[in-house]
C-alpha cells in the first residue's frame, strides 16, 4: 500500500496535499513549526522536527511509508537533505516538488550571489535603505552593517537589525502593492533569495519597474534527487510507481 510523507510548509505543499486528498491516497502531511498561524490541511497533519537524518529514518520505517515529496521552500536545506538522506536508509521513494527559479529578464538589474554573507558584502553599507526580502532566519550576517533596513514578515519576531522598520503582512502581492511600499519607504536595493514562484515575484517586477537592483541569492545546492516542478507531474510519478508495485 502507497503511504506518502509530505514535507510543506508552502503553497505548493498545500496544493499537492489537496491533490493527494482528492485521490483518497493514504498520506500525512508534515510542518516545521515555525509559523504560528499554520493553515488548515486536507491531511492528517504533524508538527515539529524529527530529531535530525536518525529520527527522520525511523520515522519513516516505523509507519510504513512508501514515498517522500519534498515540497518544503527551496532554501529548507537542512530538511531538504536529511530528507534524501533518511529515504535513502529507509527504503523510501522521494521526489521533491520544485518551483523553478527566477530568470533575469531584459530590465533587471541583478547581482547574484552564492550566499546570505556575500550578499551583506556586496552592499554599499551607505545608510541606504534595503528591502531585505529574505525571512528571518538569516539576517544575522546584515547586523553589523551601516544600512537602513526594510523588513517583511507576516509575524511579529524580534530580529537583530538596528535602523530597521517591520511590515507585518501576508501575501501573495502583487507588482502595485511592492511598488508602492518601495516608494513610500525610500528603497535604494532589494535582497531576495531566488525562491521562484509567483507568490513573492511581485517585489522583482517593482524593483524592475522603478530601477532598483536585486542581490538575488541563488538557492543552496543539494545531492542529486528527482525534482518534478508541478502537482500533475508528482501525481503521475506516483500512479507510475503504483501501477510497478513500489
Amino acid at each position: 500500500m502507497t503511504r506518502i510523507l509530505l514535507l510543506g510548509g508552502t503553497a505548493d505543499a498545500s496544493a499537492m496535499a489537496r491533490a493527494l486528498a482528492v485521490a483518497g491516497l493514504d498520506a500525512v502531511y508534515s510542518y516545521a513549526g515555525r509559523t504560528q498561524a499554520l493553515a488548515a490541511q486536507p491531511l492528517p497533519t504533524r508538527i515539529g522536527g524529527f530529531g535530525g537524518v536518525e529520527g527522520l529514518t525511523d520515522y519513516l520505517r516505523r509507519d510504513g511509508f512508501t514515498h517522500v515529496i519534498d515540497a518544503t521552500h527551496p532554501f529548507a536545506a537542512g530538511m531538504s537533505g536529511n530528507a534524501i538522506t533518511a529515504s535513502a536508509r529507509a527504503g523510501v521513494r522521494l521526489a521533491a516538488l520544485e518551483r523553478p527559479a527566477w530568470v533575469q529578464e531584459p530590465g533587471d538589474n541583478w547581482t547574484r550571489v552564492p550566499d546570505y554573507q556575500v550578499a551583506a558584502e556586496v552592499l554599499p553599507g551607505d545608510g541606504s535603505t534595503v528591502f531585505l526580502a529574505i525571512g528571518r532566519q538569516n539576517l544575522e550576517p546584515f547586523a553589523r552593517l551601516n544600512q537602513r533596513w526594510l523588513l517583511r514578515f507576516a509575524e511579529p519576531h524580534p530580529h537583530p537589525l538596528t535602523g530597521a522598520e517591520l511590515i507585518c503582512e501576508r501575501g501573495p502581492f502583487d507588482a502595485a502593492h511592492d511598488t508602492g511600499l518601495m516608494q513610500r519607504h525610500g528603497v535604494t536595493c532589494v535582497v531576495a533569495k531566488n525562491a521562484g514562484g509567483e507568490a513573492a515575484r511581485a517585489k522583482l517586477i517593482a524593483a524592475r519597474s522603478l530601477g532598483l537592483p536585486v542581490v538575488m541569492i541563488d538557492r543552496p545546492s543539494l545531492p542529486r534527487r528527482q525534482v518534478l516542478t508541478s502537482v500533475p507531474e508528482v501525481m503521475d510519478w506516483l500512479h507510475a510507481d503504483t501501477e510497478r508495485g513500489v
